[in-house]
Formats: structure tokens, sequence, C-alpha cells
């Protein structure tokens, strides 16, 4: 146990090394937008308020306060910086794989079998997702409570008492606030309970022989676990079917579920075992041909039969085996939530089972060779070598939006949501001839998507294509009448073009739809502010600040507006009420610099183009100003 211990403390050395490259990674715009970096709540960090809007949210189509208020905590500690978001999921996966090794070592006593998973656990390519995706915090957090619950039920099974019990209870709840995933974890103690906790016989005890406890005992008392896994169930329902990911039979039938259901369990373990091609999403395909269907399912129902007839002498296969097809049931598809047919983040717990079955299985099969341990150690050796080769190269398609979705679009096909996102990022980079030519890819992957219609809207409007724009938006409401983001969107360009009246009514639909549209709101306020409908675009930007008490993105556009219609001091009271909000703004110095310059307030502009340099020596803009400003006579205003 000793050198097992030793070897634990080099395992998380090895883990640790391998994904502290993903500190150097950016946040991708793909739900990390909606969790982190667009999350006006999780930006705010934690206050009294945001953590009260945790509890109450079912934003992200999920109820899950604890990963809110993780990622509150992070935004605390780190601001936006993306480097202490992703280290924290991996001190979190690392956490998870400690926990995981002693856990095992504790209920089987076997500490080189349960430091073999652990291992597989912290190297396997398929839980880079999990790991490197700052929206997937839910994973990694779950995991660790998942594994925690385990520990301390294994505890209380090894000196039963009312308070061990309910700390694993309690454990279990905050595991249900991080992700509903575990709401399977009652079904896997009592898996536990019979390999390798041996707490009842499965139909193989001998003459004489009698259990510990009966099968029905044991549920009955887990039916608090089963109690809070039933209301977690009933409440992410609810969530996912407010926040429109979860799939109606209509636009998801559930034959084609049914369907995809085998295929994709039998998906999932050729991945194990071959974990190359790996994506960030695999598009779900409504018509999966029958032989992938009936040959998945028969192999399935195969094994099944064939662990049920050796499970008296190794009765960690059908345990291991169960524990995987138990797990993996929530996310398998029956119940659609999202456009992927499965995904390498619903592997982090469920690949446990198979682990296991591996690292208990081949030293069994390997029984009476000559050099066994020498054997087992070569093997163990190269499987891990492998298997952290191939993570630190997948982790590396994970340093940006660009490398990760051609990445993805290389390894899939009719990858309709990854084009659309790649799309975006270019756009994001100004690219936007090639952000439009993915959008395009994208409509003729799924000529029905509004999303791309939208983005597609949104490129053409950047470029000045105001008309065109709107007849993409106007696809987008064809699709979805509802389309808050399109009604904001088409409102934009139609002001753009001056049909004001037409724009304020489409912001207003917007609005009404979804009252947080902040970006709608600030243009809204613009809008009527250059109208001189002062009273209601103040009551608009108030909101604004509301929704964003954080951000300067709303006084800077509000004092960017002014200065273009030659409303000189009221640009400057919007932009210094960015500095209060942001001192260290380049952006607002910069502008507030620009205003006073035309007021020739020489000394003040001077002030803050100096702060523009302080903050960002590179700054050239501002150092012309400088110069213009020091040769500039008293009295004159530049130009």
């Amino acid at each position: 146990m000793r050198n097992a211990m030793i070897l634990c403390v080099v395992l998380v050395a090895v883990t640790v090394g391998i994904f502290l490259q993903a500190g150097n990674h950016p946040f991708i715009n793909f739900d990390d937008p909606g969790y982190v970096t667009e999350n006006p709540r999780v930006k705010g960090g934690l206050t009294g308020e945001n953590v009260a809007w945790a509890f109450s949210a079912t934003a992200m189509s999920n109820w899950h306060p604890l990963t809110w208020l993780s990622h509150m905590t992070d935004v605390q500690l780190f601001g936006l910086d993306p480097r202490g978001h992703h280290l924290t999921s991996v001190f979190l996966h690392v956490a998870t794989t400690v926990l995981l090794f002693f856990l095992l070592a504790q209920i089987t006593g076997a500490p080189w079998q349960s430091l073999f998973v652990a291992a597989l656990f912290a190297l396997h390519p398929l839980h880079v997702e999990s790991v490197a995706w700052v929206a997937e915090r839910k994973d990694v957090l779950s995991g660790f409570f998942w594994f925690l619950t385990l520990l301390l039920y294994a505890r209380y099974v090894e000196r039963p008492g009312r308070g061990r019990y309910l700390l694993a209870l309690l454990s279990f709840a905050a595991g249900l606030m991080a992700k509903p995933m575990l709401v399977t974890l009652p079904v896997v103690m009592l898996l536990l309970d019979w390999w390798p906790l041996k707490r009842f016989t499965w139909g193989e005890a001998r003459e004489g022989a009698a259990p510990k406890s009966s099968l029905a005992a044991l549920v009955i008392e887990k039916v608090p676990f089963f109690l809070l896994a039933a209301m977690s169930s009933a409440v992410t329902i609810h969530a996912q079917h407010a926040g429109g990911a979860l799939k109606t039979l209509e636009a998801a039938p559930f034959g084609p579920r049914l369907a995809n259901a085998p295929v994709a369990y039998a998906t999932y373990i050729m991945k194990t075992f071959w974990p190359l091609d790996l994506a960030l999403l695999y598009p779900f395909s409504s018509s999966i041909p029958a032989w992938r269907v009936v040959g998945s399912l028969v192999v399935l129902v195969l094994f099944t039969v064939l662990l049920l007839r050796v499970r008296r002498r190794h009765p960690y296969m059908l345990a291991g085996w169960c524990w995987f097809l138990v797990t993996l049931l929530p996310v398998i598809g029956l119940v659609q939530v999202g456009g992927q047919s499965m995904a390498d983040r619903y592997t982090y717990i469920p690949l446990t089972g198979l682990f296991i079955m591996v690292g208990w299985g081949i030293p069994d099969l390997l029984q009476g060779l000559r050099y066994r341990q020498v054997l087992l150690a070569v093997l163990a050796g190269s499987v891990l070598f492998a298997s952290a080769a191939l993570t630190w190269r997948q982790l590396g398609y994970w340093k940006g939006n660009l490398s990760l979705y051609r990445h993805t679009l290389h390894v899939t096909t009719g990858n309709y949501l990854i084009l659309n996102n790649y799309g975006i990022a270019l756009a994001q980079e100004g690219r936007l001839d090639e952000a439009i030519v993915q959008y395009q890819e994208a409509l003729r992957a799924w000529p029905d998507s509004a999303n791309a219609h939208v983005n597609m809207g949104a490129a053409l409007a950047h470029q000045g294509k105001y008309a065109e724009a709107i007849v993409h938006y106007n696809e987008a409401l064809r699709r979805i009448p509802d389309y808050a983001l399109a009604h904001g969107n088409l409102g934009k360009a139609l002001a753009s073009l001056g049909r004001l009246d037409e724009a304020i009514a489409h912001y207003d639909e917007a609005l009404r739809l979804d009252l947080s549209l902040a970006d709608v709101r600030l243009n809204l306020a613009i809008l009527l502010m250059q109208a001189g409908m002062r009273d209601e675009a103040s009551q608009h930007y108030e909101a604004v600040l509301r929704l964003e008490p954080y951000s300067v993105k709303a006084p800077i556009n509000m004092g960017i507006a002014m200065a273009r219609q030659g409303k000189l001091d009221e640009a400057a009271g919007f932009f210094a009420q960015a500095l209060r909000i942001d001192p260290a703004s380049v952006e607002a110095h910069f502008n507030l610099g620009v205003v006073l310059a035309r007021q020739n307030r020489v000394e003040e502009a001077a002030h803050h183009f100096s702060e523009v340099l302080r903050l960002k020596p590179d700054t050239e803009a501002a150092r012309r100003w400088l110069e213009v400003l020091e040769r500039q006579p008293k009295g004159l205003s530049p130009k």
C-alpha cells in the first residue's frame, strides 16, 4: 500500500503536468459565454443577490446552483482571466482522481488495481472535454461529489452510524446541485453492495450460507437517496423544458432516439479502447443504418448474458459493466437534450465501470503466467503512456476556437452547430467573408437553422449590407417567430437604414420575449436618446446597468453615440461613468481623452491619454494624440 501511495502522488504530478497546458487556453464561444463570459450574474461574483439567483435560476437549461457558485467564485478570485477558471477545473479533476483511488483501495483492498483505474480515469482522452471546457465545470464538480459520496458511504458501511449516513446524503445532494447526472448513484451504491462490499449475494449463495442483508433492506436503506434523485430529475426536466433544450417528439422522434441508444453505447466502448477522432460535438442522425443498430444491440445483449454467466467467478466484470450501462442512461438520448448523438463529457463517470473491468480482469486473465507481475507492469505502463500522449494531443485542440472547430469538422460530417460556431469565431476575429462561408455551409447542412440565419445576418450587417442582413433575420423569424435575438438584430439593421419606427417595434418585441437582453436595451436606449426621447432612453439605460453592473460597455456605447451627435458634455459624462465602474478601462480613458481634447481641455485630455499608455503602452493612437496636444496652441481645439 505504501508503494501504491507513492505512485498515487506521482500520478497526481503527471496529471497536473499534462493538464496544466489548459491554463494557457482561452474561453471558447460554445457555452462559455452563457456560463461565464457573457453571464451578468456570474460576472458579478459572489453577491447575495447572485447567490440567491444561483438557487432559483434555470439558465442554460439546468438547475445546478453549485455549478453557478463555482463559476462565481472563480470570477471573484480571478476575474475573467481564463487561466484561473481552467486551473480550478484541473484541480477538481485531480482531486476526483485521488478520491477514486482511495475509494477503490478501501472497498476492494487491492491498491494496485485501484491505482491503475484511477490513472486511467485521470489520463484518458475522453475526459479531456470535461476538464478543458470551462462550461463543463459541472462535470468535474459533480464527479468530485460522486466519488466523495461513495467514499463516505463505504465508511458508513464499515461503521454504520446516523452521522456518517447523513454526510453521504449531503454529499449526494451537493453533487445533484452540480449536475443532475448523479441520479443513478443510488443504483451504483447497490452494485457496490454486491461487489465488492458483499452486503448481499445474488443467486450464488451456497447451502448453509446466508447473506448479511436482503436486497430489499438495502434498497430501503437508500430510499432518501432515491427520493433526492427523483426530485432532481423532476427539476431538471422542468429546467430543460423551460430552456428549450428538451426536444419534443416532433423535433426528435422517439424512434431515431431509441435506435441511437445502442449505437451510442457501442461507440463509447470503441472510443474507450481506441480514443481517436474525438470531437466537441457528434451530430445526431435521424437515419442510422439498421445493421448498426441491430449489430450494436446484439453485442450489448450477448456481452451482458456472458457476464451474468461468469458473475460468480468474476463479479467485478458484471459490476463494472452495470456501472457503465446504468450511469450512461440519463444521457444516452432516450430523452433528447441538444443536437448531439453522444458526447465525450458524458463518459466522465461511466467509464470508471469499464476501467474496473480492465483493472481487475487483465490480472485475472494472466493468472499463473511466469513473470506475471513484470508483464502487468509493462502492460499498465504502456496503456497509461499511450493514454497520456493522446490526452496531451487532444488538449492541444482546445487552445482556441478555431483549432477546436477545425478538428471537429475534420472528424465529423454534417455538423451544422460547429459550422455555425466556427463562423462566429471567424467573425470575432474580423474574418467576415470566411465566417459567411461557414454560415452558408451550416445552412446547407441544416436549412432550417434559425441561429445560422441570425449569425449570417450579423456578419452581413457588420459589412454594411443591411438589406441582405434583414432578409436573413426575417428568415430566422419565419422559422421561429418568438426568436428574441433575431428581433433585436433586425431592429438594429432597420435603425441603420433609418427605419426607426420599425426598429423600435422589433426592439420592443425582443424585450417582450426576453427582458434580459442587455444589448437590445442598450441599442434601444441609444436610438431613443438620439430621437430626443430622453426619459424613455434613461429607463432602458438604467435597466442595462442593473443587468450588467460591472460592464463598461453600456456607458461607453452611449458616450460614443452622444459624441457622434456633437453632444460632448453628455459624452464625457458617460465615459466618466464607465471609469467609475472600471478605472482601468483603456477604451473609456481613450474616448474621454478625445472628447476632452475636442473641448480644448488639454491637460485633462493628456492625463487620460497618459493613462491609456500606462495601461497599454503599445496604443499608438494615444501616443499620437499626446503629440498633437503638446503642439496645440492654447485656445484652439484639435481636429
